[in-house]
């Protein structure tokens, strides 16, 4: 999500960010206050990173979230046990995911959550707020998640308008309810609890998480149609592979990647997160 920053509420946030670092000496919070701050400074990686979000804020996005994306899809391709035809996690949909995090990702946040915050700028009242959420989940978080899902099926190998349009129509509500359950929480909490200079790094962490989980829970699901299709059916109802997915066209089979093995393919238009 991104933010205007003003000088003094950097400010205002690295005191806070230190005092809460140096407050205690136990527990796991406290130690990642230490990781964070270095020990409560104001030389911190969390205000250095806040510092840079002032200064450069389009370009320390694109970096942040090409980084997570990249390292979203390693995680989740090693959790589910989702390996390249030379069995290593490192596939080439990493440097791809690398490549949308900071070329499409970040700059249409960017652009869109800067609008948002504009038009509620100084609007503290609880009215504000939950039409701030109501926005942002009935205006931007569609129109994020269907580019999203367009530069999925386009990763994925999809080259016609009718795979895209699959991927989309496949995909476009089960992501939608994934953000109208996350996005309201996790917005709500940080109206509450973060200064919006924190917001960025919080909604990015949020993001990770929730991406993670979903990328590798899908790639679990094709990976378990695939071995039932492979030994549970070795005659496949009479269909040449060439066939591509199931109830697709002849040169639908855009599943099948350079980093897949040949019998790698999905076995429908479901999207890949």
């Amino acid at each position: 999500m991104s933010v205007k920053f003003e000088k003094e509420t950097v400010k205002t946030t690295t005191a806070a960010v230190a005092d809460a670092a140096t407050k205690g000496h136990d527990g796991l919070l406290h130690g990642v206050g230490q990781a964070l701050t270095k020990g409560g400074g104001p030389n911190g990686y969390l205000i250095a990173y806040l510092k840079q979000l002032q200064s450069n804020p389009l370009r320390t996005k694109m970096l942040t979230s090409g980084t997570l994306s990249g390292l979203q899809e390693f995680l989740a391709s090693w959790i589910a046990h989702d390996r390249s035809k030379s069995g290593n996690y490192f596939t080439s949909r990493v440097p791809k995911m690398a490549i949308y995090g900071a070329l499409i990702s970040a700059p249409l946040g960017h652009v869109l959550i800067s609008l948002l915050q504009k038009v509620f700028q100084g609007r503290k009242t609880l009215k504000a707020k939950i039409l701030q959420i109501l926005v942002s989940n009935l205006l931007i978080s569609p129109i994020q998640n269907s580019v999203y899902l367009i530069s999925m099926a386009i990763i994925a190998g999809a080259r016609t308008f009718h795979q895209v349009k699959a991927t989309v129509k496949a995909g476009f509500w089960p992501v939608m309810k994934v953000s109208w359950v996350v996005s309201p929480i996790s917005l709500a909490f940080a109206q509450q609890f973060l200064p919006e200079t924190t917001w960025v790094p919080f909604f990015n962490i949020i993001g990770f998480i929730i991406g993670t989980y979903i990328n590798a829970h899908t790639k679990k699901k094709r990976l378990a149609a695939l071995r039932r299709k492979h030994y549970g059916d070795g005659s496949g109802s009479g269909r040449s592979r060439s066939q591509g997915p199931v109830g697709g066209r002849p040169g639908d089979d855009y599943g099948r990647l350079d980093d897949r093995r040949p019998d790698d393919r999905r076995p429908d238009d479901r999207p890949r997160y």
